[in-house]
């Protein structure tokens, strides 16, 4: 019988993949907790939760629970003239856990598509309001999705480059250093005309394409004031940080100035079922509020607010507020500073850098995001029973909350390996 890599191989199309250099596929059959199973029988540790999705650990029992009793009630229903309790209770579950300013909960269906929805509110915010404003602002190196709007304001052009003559219009910043505050404020302040801006959109503290580059809580809060001062609308992707991952339930609650629209998908669900989620203040939702029906918001997916995916959400929203949790957020934060002093000093470690539990080193040497000797990195990885995904030169670690200090320790060995092995 064929492999599940050779079957995969006739039909199958990978996303972020040039089939022709790497045409196999690992063969995953089983997920428990914090480690994959392939079809040989291998275990590798999810370090990375599966792209910040599976953040309580897989196939996590309470989840399955929940959602398998929500399969016996109510499946699948159109969200557009119908309503039903699992969507009401999220709803009520994440207004309790978002910042005190966010007020309405607009459902999609994954992180591009919750960006992009936040785009089109700024954008149609401005146009209701019979102002012109067609423009955003966003970050240098930024990335939030791979749909139209999310590719324009995204800047990585190993993913955006054939379709950069296409994209809506985006002014670009960048990120906030020690070094470059200053300039960048007075540049918001006297070279970009702000009131041709419609919204800015940001991942707040933590650029996870970008190699989780990360920037202070008290630069961004600077640039909040000043485009909001001028009536831009602040679009926060919480996509990747949201739910605990900054060892706060969002990054935004980092900073006094809250963002008029959040996006939120990966670990909303859990990882169990996709869905995703923008909300908003009260003020950008009344702006859609009235008599005619061309202001109202004119999106829709077949599979908004599904009743399993809402599910999933409550239970994993449950996980998240429980102690258990939390102690073990805590602790895995402990793990990386031990692990960084343990390290940082080593002469293959250019830099390291660490908010929650989420942690990153830069090797001492040059290459390529998706060159040769990166794969050589995952391959080593892989080879010692743990899934890391480096970026280029950068290492870092995203694992579950309910990573044993063992299977952590498993991951920061095979770490020191790589230093020792150059």
């Amino acid at each position: 019988m064929k492999s599940l890599s050779e079957r995969d191989q006739k039909h199958l199309w990978h996303p972020l993949t040039q089939h022709k250099l790497h045409p196999k596929m690992l063969g995953l059959v089983k997920a428990k907790g914090a480690v994959l199973y392939d079809e040989q029988g291998r275990e590798y540790i999810d370090g990375i939760s599966s792209w910040y999705t599976c953040m309580y650990g897989h196939c996590n029992d309470a989840i399955i629970a929940k959602v398998y009793a929500q399969m016996q009630q109510l499946d699948q229903v159109v969200f557009s003239g119908f309503t039903h309790e699992p969507a009401i209770a999220l709803s009520e579950a994440l207004i309790s856990l978002l910042p005190s300013n966010q007020e309405k909960l607009f459902f999609s269906d994954n992180g591009s598509t919750s960006t992009e929805i936040g785009i089109k509110m700024a954008l149609q915010y401005h146009h209701n309001k019979g102002k012109k404003r067609s423009v955003l602002l966003a970050f240098e190196d930024g990335f939030h999705g791979d749909t139209f709007g999310a590719m324009s304001v995204s800047s990585l052009s190993v993913y955006n480059g054939p379709f950069e003559d296409y994209f809506i219009d985006v002014k670009r910043i960048p990120v906030p250093t020690d070094d470059n505050i200053g300039r960048l404020l007075h540049e918001l302040e006297n070279t970009i005309d702000l009131d041709a801006i419609a919204g800015f959109i940001y991942e707040p503290l933590v650029q996870g394409a970008a190699a989780m580059k990360m920037h202070k809580a008290e630069h961004l809060e600077k640039i909040l004031k000043v485009i909001k001062s001028h009536g831009v609308l602040a679009i926060a992707d919480e996509v990747m940080t949201g739910f605990g991952k900054t060892g706060r339930h969002f990054a935004s609650d980092y900073m006094e100035v809250k963002p008029d629209i959040i996006c939120m998908s990966k670990a909303l669900t859990a990882g169990m079922l996709p869905m995703a989620v923008t909300s908003c203040t009260q003020e950008v939702y009344d702006a859609f509020y009235s008599d005619d029906i061309a202001k109202g918001l004119f999106h829709g997916h077949t599979y908004t607010a599904n009743p399993l995916a809402c599910a999933a959400a409550l239970a994993g929203i449950e996980l998240l507020k429980s102690d258990d949790i939390q102690k073990n957020i805590a602790q895995i934060i402990q793990w990386h500073q031990e692990f960084d002093a343990e390290i940082k000093d080593h002469p293959k470690v250019a830099s390291t850098r660490q908010i929650g539990i989420i942690y990153a080193l830069d090797l001492n040497i040059v290459m390529e995001r998706y060159g040769n000797v990166r794969d050589k990195l995952f391959k080593h990885f892989m080879d010692s029973g743990v899934f890391l995904r480096p970026l280029g030169n950068t290492i870092y670690i995203l694992a579950p909350y309910i990573t044993t200090r063992e299977q952590m320790q498993k991951i920061y060995n095979s770490i020191k390996e790589v230093l020792n092995s150059f």
